[in-house]
C-alpha cells in the first residue's frame, strides 16, 4: 500500500461532495477516555482551544495531570492480560473493524483537523486513508510475531516467543493529529499491548473523537486517551513506572528529554525526531522535474510543517536558474487560505509562537544575505484575518553558515544551495545533526546510488519525493530517532523476545 505525505493541489479530497457544517464535526466529549468511558480531570483543569485558520475558540479540553496519568495507567494495566490472551485474529478483527470506523468517517475527521491544526480540508481526507491503511496492515500481521527453534541435540528442546510488552504510551505531534493517533495505535494493540495516547495540546480534538469513534470497539482499558496543555502530561507518562515503552514522533528536543526520563526506569522508545533533509539535483536532473519536487517535497500544504520535508535543495550549476525559473512558475500553485475551504491549497501555522518563529527565520536569512526567490511575507487578504498564514518561502544563495541551512524550521521556508563539487556538496549534505530524508534527481544510476550510500539519512529516494510505502520501514540516523516505523520491524518493536529451554524427562 503507497502512502502519499504530500498533497498536490486539486486532489485528495472529494470537493463535489455535500459541504460539511465546521462545527459539527467537533467532538462532544472534552474530558480523558480511559476505562471505558470519559472521566473528568481529577485535578479539575481544562484548557483553551483555538483554531489557528481563524483564532476563533474551538472550546476546552481536559489538562491532564499526574493523577489522570495514573488512573488512565491503571486501567490500561488492568486491561493488558485479557487483550494480550486475545486469539491474534481476534485482535485483527477488532483493527479491522477500527480502520473500516477511520474510512467511513474521514471527511468529518478531515474537517476537524483542519479546523484544530490549520491542514487544509481537501488534503486531510488522505490522511484518515493513510491511517486506515495502517491499521489494516498491522491487522495483517498479527501472526508474523513469530520465534525461533535453537537445535540443542537430543533430548532438549530451545525455543524463542515473542511477547507483548505490556502499557504503551504514544505521545502524537500536531502536523498530522488524526493520522498519528489512529495509524500509530494499530502496531502495539495488533501485538497485543493496551495503550495510552497523549495527542498534541495544540491539536487533541480528532483524538477525543477518536474515542467516541471507537467506544465499545476494544474491551475497557485496552484504548485510551489523556489530553493536557502542556508538558507536564506527557512528563508523567513517560516517567510512569508502569508504562512499558514510549513512543513519540516530534522534534529532537522532545526526544532528548524522552530519553532521559525513560532511563529512570530503563523503558525503551520508539522516537521519529526531525530532520534537516536534503534534495540534491545532477546536472541531467530535468529541471522541471526537480522543480516539482522542490514544492513536493516541502510539503507546501501543510506549510512546510512536516519532519520529513526536504527543506534544503542542493542543485547542480548547470541546472540551478533554470530550476528556479521553474519554481517561481509552479509555487503559485500553493497559496495560504483557510483550513476549512475545500478549494484552499495551504493552510495555516498551528500557533501564534511557531508563527513568530518562521518570521524570524525569513527575516535571519534576509540579513544574512539570502536572496530572496519568492513569498516570505504574511498575506494581508481580508478572508484571512484572525488565522496564522505565511507564504511558500524560497530563499537562494544559501551558505551552510547561515541559520536557515543548519536548523530546523517546521515552516514553509525552503533554502537552495548551488553546487558543482559533489564532495564538497556532500560534505555540506551531511554537516546537519540530524538525518531523517534524502531525495536524489539523476538518470545516471551510478550518480544515484553512490550519493544514496553517501547520503546520512534513513530513508532515500531516487527520483521521487516525500512518498511512504507500508512494508518500506521508515525512519531517522543520527538525532533523527531510533526504530523504524511502517514495517514489521515496527509491529515487532512492541514485543519482547522471550526464551524457553526444555529438557525432556528420561
Amino acid at each position: 500500500m503507497e502512502q502519499h505525505a504530500k498533497s498536490e493541489p486539486g486532489t485528495g479530497g472529494a470537493s463535489g461532495a455535500a459541504p460539511i457544517d465546521s462545527r459539527s464535526v467537533l467532538p462532544t466529549h472534552r474530558d480523558h477516555y480511559y476505562a471505558g468511558g470519559w472521566q473528568r480531570p481529577l485535578a479539575g483543569g481544562y484548557f483553551e482551544l483555538t483554531s489557528p485558520g481563524s483564532g476563533e475558540s474551538l472550546g476546552r479540553a481536559a489538562d491532564g495531570s499526574v493523577a489522570d496519568v495514573d488512573a488512565a495507567v491503571a486501567s490500561a494495566r488492568k486491561a493488558f492480560p485479557g487483550w494480550r490472551d486475545t486469539a491474534p485474529l481476534e485482535r485483527a478483527k477488532a483493527l479491522r473493524r477500527f480502520a473500516a470506523i477511520v474510512r467511513e468517517n474521514a471527511r468529518d475527521l478531515a474537517m476537524l483537523d483542519a479546523l484544530d491544526c490549520g491542514n487544509p480540508v481537501r488534503a486531510m481526507v488522505g490522511d484518515a486513508e493513510i491511517a486506515a491503511a495502517q491499521i489494516d496492515f498491522f491487522a495483517g500481521l498479527v501472526t508474523e510475531m513469530k520465534g525461533d527453534s535453537i537445535p540443542m541435540g537430543p533430548g532438549r528442546m530451545n525455543v524463542t516467543i515473542r511477547e507483548p510488552l505490556g502499557v504503551v504510551a504514544r505521545i502524537i505531534p500536531f502536523n498530522h493529529p488524526f493520522m498519528f493517533a489512529a495509524g500509530k495505535s494499530a502496531a502495539p494493540l495488533a501485538a497485543g499491548n493496551t495503550i495510552v495516547l497523549k495527542p498534541p495540546e495544540q491539536a487533541p480534538l480528532s483524538a477525543l473523537r477518536l474515542a467516541e469513534l471507537v467506544d465499545g470497539l476494544f474491551p475497557p482499558g485496552v484504548f485510551n486517551v489523556v489530553t493536557g496543555g502542556g508538558r507536564d502530561t506527557g512528563v508523567a507518562l513517560v516517567a510512569h513506572p508502569a508504562i512499558a515503552k514510549v513512543a513519540l514522533i516530534g522534534s529532537v528536543a522532545a526526544g532528548r528529554a524522552v530519553l532521559r526520563s525513560a532511563a529512570d526506569t530503563i523503558k525503551p522508545v520508539l522516537l521519529e525526531l526531525g530532520g534537516k533533509n536534503a534534495l540534491i539535483a545532477f546536472a541531467d536532473a530535468d529541471p522541471a522535474a526537480v522543480a516539482e519536487a522542490m514544492i513536493a517535497g516541502m510539503n507546501f500544504a501543510w506549510c512546510g510543517q512536516s519532519c520529513g520535508s526536504c527543506s534544503r535543495a542542493f542543485l547542480h550549476a548547470a541546472i540551478h536558474d533554470r530550476v528556479l525559473d521553474e519554481v517561481r512558475s509552479r509555487i503559485g500553485a500553493f497559496r495560504p487560505g483557510r483550513p476549512d475551504d475545500w478549494e484552499t491549497t495551504m493552510g495555516a501555522i498551528i500557533n501564534r509562537t511557531q508563527h513568530e518563529r518562521i518570521v524570524s527565520y525569513i527575516e535571519s536569512a534576509k540579513s544574512e544575505g539570502a536572496a530572496l526567490v519568492c513569498g516570505g511575507g504574511v498575506p494581508a487578504a481580508p478572508g484571512l484575518a484572525g488565522g496564522l498564514y505565511i507564504e511558500p518561502t524560497v530563499f537562494a544563495g544559501v551558505t551552510p553558515d547561515m541559520k536557515i541551512a543548519r536548523e530546523e524550521i517546521f515552516g514553509p521556508v525552503l533554502a537552495v544551495f548551488k553546487w558543482d563539487d559533489e564532495a564538497a556538496m556532500l560534505r555540506d549534505v551531511n554537516a546537519v545533526e540530524v538525518g531523517l530524508t534524502c531525495s536524489i534527481w539523476t538518470n545516471d544510476l551510478n550518480a544515484a546510488l553512490r550519493t544514496a550510500h553517501a547520503a546520512e539519512a534513513g530513508y532515500v529516494w531516487v527520483n521521487e519525493v516525500s512518498r511512504h510505502f507500508l512494508g518500506a520501514p521508515f525512519g531517522g540516523i543520527k538525532q533523527s530517532g531510533l526504530g523504524r516505523e511502517e514495517c514489521l520491524e515496527e509491529l515487532l518493536a512492541f514485543t519482547q523476545e522471550k526464551n524457553i529451554h526444555v529438557r525432556f524427562a528420561s
